[in-house]
């Protein structure tokens, strides 16, 4: 591998975009070709490079060009099967947008595919690199508050923004709300309880928002609110709050991590963790302690200095960018799988079912057999 690792875009959006932000920050990395249907994101594109990248319509022709070392992936949800399938054929180096599939045969397929490559395939899952995210992680793991048993995620934001041809209105194309925006969270989840989930219930709906626009005769099918309980063969649980109509909130997304020996929680965008400890927890004696005082809670801000790009993810795409580039350059696995990638899709498909049933669904209903 050359110093410089060359690197094609495929889909041009607002994420992939946002992806050659953070490649023209990071040392050592060069676009040197975009491709895209859609004229208008080929030009913004453009206006944020250098001139002399190889601009193309069609992946195929990207791919083809040999003008690239590896390739970013950031299309609409539903043709990331149509990329992939092309992209695996050859040897580069791959970094997929989430959510990987809208459809689980589809993800099957991929992984299939990807047996026996010389590429690494890498599938983007920012939120665990955002700073105190990833702090709180290491902490976790250390031991900082015990054994695990729960994980809470709360995001309470704005809508959906508006996309190319406004493809993201309509679940056949996200995959639906908890695929599209909660599969980060899913695979957030996986990672500090280090386990696979087992068993999903979710209660959910489309409250507030869209509910009054129409596209060519068609009104959007998109959820703006839920609660899902993920659980784990361990008896470990894990919760999302989701709520798309409370842009009002000053911490907007709000992890907690809660051992049998203390509590870990990162707030965003304010940066802050906290990390509090239960004094003298395994003696009954002390339990009646009252709650709420924050006593003994250490409050900080975690940033990474490192960081050369902050964008839209507090950094985090730069971190991962980092990540990815140094696996390719030593050789090393990705740390986020397909097999990883797809598991979270799926945990955001069970959540749906769940809701359309109003039953609690196995993840062996959504998966194959052996995952």
């Amino acid at each position: 591998m050359a110093q410089t690792i060359r690197y094609g875009i495929i889909g041009c959006g607002s994420m992939g975009r946002e992806h050659i932000e953070n490649l023209k920050a990071l040392a050592g990395t060069q676009v040197t070709a975009i491709a895209d249907p859609h004229a208008a994101s080929r030009a913004a594109a453009l206006e944020i490079l250098p001139a002399g990248v190889q601009v193309f319509e069609h992946h195929q022709a990207l791919l083809d060009s040999g003008l690239c070392d590896a390739v970013v992936i950031a299309t609409p949800n539903f043709t990331h099967i149509e990329m992939m399938r092309a992209a695996l054929k050859t040897d580069l180096h791959i970094l997929v947008e989430k959510p990987l599939v809208t459809r689980i045969e589809d993800g099957v397929e991929m992984v299939a595919q990807a047996q026996g490559r010389k590429g690494i395939v890498w599938v983007a899952q920012e939120y665990r690199y955002m700073p105190p995210v990833a702090e709180m992680i290491r902490m976790a793991h250390a031991g900082a508050v015990g054994k695990l048993h729960q994980v809470a995620i709360r995001e309470h934001r704005e809508p959906f923004y508006p996309k190319v041809d406004d493809w993201n209105r309509f679940s056949a194309n996200t995959g639906g709300t908890l695929v599209e925006k909660c599969c980060h969270y899913f695979n957030l989840m996986d990672l500090i309880l280090g386990e696979k989930p087992v068993r999903v219930f979710a209660s959910g709906g489309q409250r507030v928002n869209h509910l009054t626009e129409e596209y060519g005769g068609r009104r959007p099918d998109i959820l703006d609110s839920a609660y899902v309980i993920v659980e784990y063969a361990s008896g470990a649980r894990a919760m999302l709050d989701l709520c798309m109509f409370a842009e009002n909130s000053v911490d907007n997304e709000h992890v907690v991590i809660v051992g049998d020996e203390g509590k870990l929680e990162s707030l965003l965008p304010s940066l802050t963790l906290r990390h509090g400890r239960r004094e003298d927890w395994g003696r009954r004696e002390t339990w009646g302690q009252p709650s709420g005082t924050g006593k003994g809670v250490a409050v900080r801000r975690v940033w990474d200095t490192n960081i050369k790009y902050a964008g839209q993810h507090f950094g985090a795409s730069f971190i991962e960018h980092q990540h990815f580039a140094a696996a390719i350059r030593n050789g090393t696995p990705p740390e986020i799988t397909l097999e990883e990638g797809l598991r979270s899709v799926a945990t955001g498909l069970a959540a749906h079912r769940s809701i359309e049933t109003g039953r609690a669904v196995l993840m062996s209903e959504i998966l194959p057999a052996g995952w």
